[in-house]
């Protein structure tokens, strides 16, 4: 399949899932549970409005979603109190698979998710969104309801870069243009046809996320299309419409750490696929300048995209999900 052929058949606007009533209906039909994960971190600011708006629409008049939780990294703030209140699953990433220990980070709350959660699809959202509506989640997970072929399926929107005056269009995703979209048009040219690669939402089948492995960190998005690409095709993928998403923006010295990590992890992917070769050991230290003083001084940031391996290699998620059974039963 071309990619112009990819586009055609695989990007969707999330209008054309709006019909909830037949969405259920279809969900049904195909004998399918789906569970909604927020991942967060001192997130009492939005974290209230998601749960509200989204249960009440997805759970509460069209029952989209059959589980919605919040699986956190140890927040000092309200959001664990205010997410319970509102009526989300609350749990801590550090108590979900404790023989496994814990580390912080995006990655291992999402990783965590896979066994925590019983749905044949896991659609992740984060939890900073402003301008939350039901079409995140609907939006996403609508194509794996109705074919069977897509496997994983990816946000896109304009992302306006929030500032004190207002919103300022199209200067959003400055990681997703300026790092993943050059290394990817130069080594998997296929996957820039994902709009959105580092987009917080997207929806996966179960049996997609259990077979590959999980960044704990920033460089998650990246590794997961890396892996699915290389496992499945592009044809596994499709990306939907959701017009805009509105959150807080980060620091240029945020976002330089978090592509220092995202190219960890795509320098793995790329030399594991034989894409890369001659890759010498390679440095965990990022390193950057500030003014201070009047002087320059820099700045040592030790940044290690360690991962979780594919969670389907732990014997609790095994047992759970009876895998073992299911082999024996096989032969």
């Amino acid at each position: 399949m071309s990619i112009e052929d990819w586009l055609d058949n695989n990007t969707f606007h999330h209008s054309q899932f709006s019909d909830l009533t037949a969405l259920v209906e279809a969900k049904e039909r195909a004998g399918l549970r789906i569970s909604l994960c927020i991942p967060t971190l001192n997130e009492e600011q939005t974290i209230g409005k998601e749960i509200v708006i989204l249960k009440s629409q997805l759970m509460d008049r069209y029952p989209v979603l059959d589980e919605l939780a919040v699986i956190d990294s140890g927040s000092e703030d309200r959001t664990l109190e205010i997410a319970s209140h509102f009526g989300a699953d609350v749990y801590l990433s550090s108590e979900i698979l404790p023989s496994q220990g814990f580390k912080r980070g995006k990655g291992e709350n999402l990783w965590k998710a896979v066994h925590q959660l019983e749905g044949d699809i896991i659609c992740y959202i984060d939890a900073d969104i402003s301008n939350i509506h039901p079409r995140f989640v609907y939006g996403l997970v609508a194509p794996l309801i109705q074919r069977q072929d897509i496997q994983y399926v990816k946000a896109f929107y304009d992302r306006p870069l929030a500032f004190s005056q207002g919103l300022r269009p199209g200067d959003g995703g400055r990681v997703t243009e300026i790092l993943v979209r050059p290394l990817f048009s130069l080594f998997y040219p296929e996957l820039t046809a994902i709009i959105q690669p580092l987009s917080g939402e997207y929806a996966v089948r179960r049996q997609v996320l259990e077979t590959i492995p999980f960044p704990i960190g920033y460089g998650v998005e990246t590794a997961h299309l890396l892996d699915v690409y290389h496992q499945y095709g592009l044809t596994a993928f499709a990306q939907t419409d959701l017009e805009q998403r509105v959150h807080r923006n980060r620091s240029i010295q945020a976002l330089g750490k978090m592509s220092f990590g995202i190219l960890q992890s795509f320098l793995s992917r790329a030399k594991s696929h034989g894409i890369v070769n001659d890759c010498q050991e390679l440095s965990n230290i990022h390193r950057t300048f500030q003014v201070k003083d009047h002087s320059h001084e820099q700045l040592l940031t030790d940044i290690i995209e360690e991962e979780r391996l594919p969670i389907n290699t732990v014997a609790e998620y095994r047992e759970k999900y009876g895998l073992d059974r299911s082999r024996a039963a096989a032969e």
